[in-house]
């Protein structure tokens, strides 16, 4: 049992969780602040219907993903590769996108939540019913098909990635109860600003594999049919990731400690090629750098968010 295929999907969880979070009790606060406490119900039932979405559009991919693996088809590999480094770009764009979006909009975070929930009570009681429950659901589903896609996009098999998820949430939904209903005083600002360079050295380890199943696919296409052979750029090495540049597999393997929480928590691999090194550092400097960019440019603000718990 390996604990450290358990941290990625942690992290992921807690961080997007938390936000959601954010959200439920925000709107918890409006309705009992409004005296419409009557429509709590729909907002769990939001909750509910956004992780059950959630998690059939996971199992639908995870079917997907699966029936490639097992199928017989010549081409069935390259069609793997290629389904797996396209989720896994999905998942960087998505996530990266979320933690720019979430630090930009965080300062306004509750004003538009309680936006949206006086235009939903202003309604007659079943139309503001399933207005709550759409805007709890979109907030979970949003959060969760985040989390599935990157849970996807790392192609972890087994019972820990599942835990480290399944641990992430509760530890979410446990900050939020101390938030909201014990009136625990928590640094949001700080919490999110940690998180968020975690997430950013995941999805940066996220680039290099997802160069590596692009790799693997087009060398498995040349080798099955040659006219395709003009695609691998360079050989013998790789098709496309250049020469290797680090090969650590004698001292610091990435399968045996501490190599593999390296490689959970920062994307490091035992062997690296100079396409998987150049991009890596690349995403870090562009993404990485917007959000510092936004980070800072909060830091001299008044942290807003911890205002949502006033």
């Amino acid at each position: 049992m390996n604990l450290t295929e358990a941290l990625p999907t942690f992290f992921i969880t807690l961080r997007e969780g938390f936000e959601a979070t954010l959200v439920v009790g925000i709107v918890l606060a409006c309705l009992k602040k409004a005296e419409q406490s009557y429509l709590n119900s729909w907002v769990f039932y939001g909750v509910i219907g956004g992780i059950i979405a959630s998690t059939f559009f996971g199992i639908l991919f995870g079917w997907l993903i699966q029936g490639i693996a097992t199928s017989e088809h010549p081409y069935a590999p390259i069609f793997g590769e290629f389904l797996e480094a396209g989720i896994g770009i999905f998942a960087i764009a998505m996530l990266s996108w979320m933690l720019i979006w979430m630090t930009q909009q965080a300062k306004s975070l509750k004003s538009e939540v309680e936006g949206a929930v006086k235009a939903a009570i202003a309604q007659n009681k079943t139309a503001a019913g399933w207005g709550i429950f759409g805007l709890i659901f979109i907030a979970v589903l949003r959060e969760g098909l985040e989390t599935v896609i990157f849970i996807l996009a790392t192609f972890e098999q087994g019972i820990m990635p599942a835990i480290g998820a399944i641990l992430g949430l509760f530890v979410a939904a446990g900050l939020g109860i101390l938030l909201f209903k014990w009136g625990v005083k928590i640094n949001i600002r700080l919490f999110f600003q940690v998180m968020g360079v975690f997430l950013l050295l995941i999805v940066a380890g996220l680039v290099v594999s997802v160069l590596k199943h692009l790799d693997a696919g087009v060398g498995i296409l040349a080798q099955i049919n040659p006219e395709y052979a003009g695609l691998c750029l360079t050989q013998p090495a790789s098709c496309l990731l250049g020469n290797l540049v680090l090969n650590a597999q004698g001292f610091l393997p990435d399968k045996q400690f501490p190599g593999i929480v390296l490689k959970a928590l920062f994307g490091y691999r035992d062997q690296l090629y100079f396409v998987q090194v150049v991009s890596y550092f690349l995403f870090l400097i562009t993404v990485g750098g917007l959000y510092l960019q936004e980070v800072n440019g909060k830091a001299i603000a008044p942290q807003k968010i911890e205002k949502t718990v006033s």
